[in-house]
């Protein structure tokens, strides 16, 4: 192999696949399918872990007795009841998330790497 030709060789390397093989993944219909899963799935997440939070700011904001009410005949107030509730909706639905990515959205990627390479 020349200079020029190793040199073009760790060019491509480094800047990543042709404009050809990038048009064939963004026309793989397993490719489109991952993306909109992926994409359908975060969006629905974001939404839901949004309304909790801000249904928590805003009853924070708007409705500070009621958080200040006593559960359970104890010392703890609803307003800490609900704050545990939004964090562990954050975690809750986050493992979701990972639990799909690491099933069906790493099967599709696996099935794209041996059919695109790489």
């Amino acid at each position: 192999m020349n200079t020029r030709a190793a040199g073009q060789a760790a060019h491509t390397a480094r800047t990543g696949p042709s404009a050809a093989a990038t048009a064939r993944l963004t026309n793989d219909s397993n490719f489109r399918e991952l993306v909109s899963k992926r994409n359908s799935l975060a969006l629905t997440l974001s939404i839901i872990m949004m309304a909790i939070y801000l249904g928590f700011i805003f009853l924070v904001a708007f409705d500070k007795p009621l958080l200040a009410t006593k559960v359970m005949g104890g010392t703890t107030s609803l307003g800490i009841v609900l704050g545990l509730f939004v964090i562990v909706a954050a975690i809750v639905l986050t493992g979701l998330y990972v639990a799909r990515a690491n099933g069906r959205f790493d099967e599709l990627t696996a099935k794209l790497t041996r059919e695109h390479g790489r």
